[in-house]
């Protein structure tokens, strides 16, 4: 985040990256092996694709800014969403020839502060 100007007015690019950012440092420091960040193909993108203790981990990552009252960034994922992340999923374990074994749908909830800082971040394993 250093090469962020402290102070300044960050747009949605910037403050997602800071937010995946600190997501996968997170998941990295209770020892889940990234394996893939923001994967794209033509039904939507997965934020991080994760390994841990031999279960493939899919997660969505959402953040909000400190000051704002739309609700905690997990209240965001919705049904629609829920469904493209899935839909997403399957698309990639068909691609990647995985197989089968345990997944989980984890989200992963970050509040920013005005500097792009983490003022909180809750990660919902088994989320859906």
């Amino acid at each position: 985040m250093n090469n962020l100007t402290p102070g300044a007015k960050y747009n949605r690019k910037q403050k997602g990256f800071a937010a995946e950012e600190a997501a996968a440092q997170y998941l990295s420091s209770l020892g889940y092996e990234i394996i893939e960040r923001n994967w794209r193909c033509r039904s939507g993108e997965i934020d991080i694709i994760a390994w841990e203790r031999g279960r493939l981990t899919f997660v969505e990552v959402r953040s909000r800014s400190n000051r704002t009252l739309q609700g905690s960034p997990e209240e965001s994922v919705n049904v629609r969403k829920i469904q493209q992340v899935r839909s997403v999923a399957e698309v990639y374990l068909y691609m990647k020839r995985h197989p089968e074994g345990p997944l989980s749908f984890d989200v992963i909830s970050v509040i920013l502060n005005s500097d792009l800082s983490v003022a909180s971040l809750y990660h919902i394993k088994e989320a859906f």
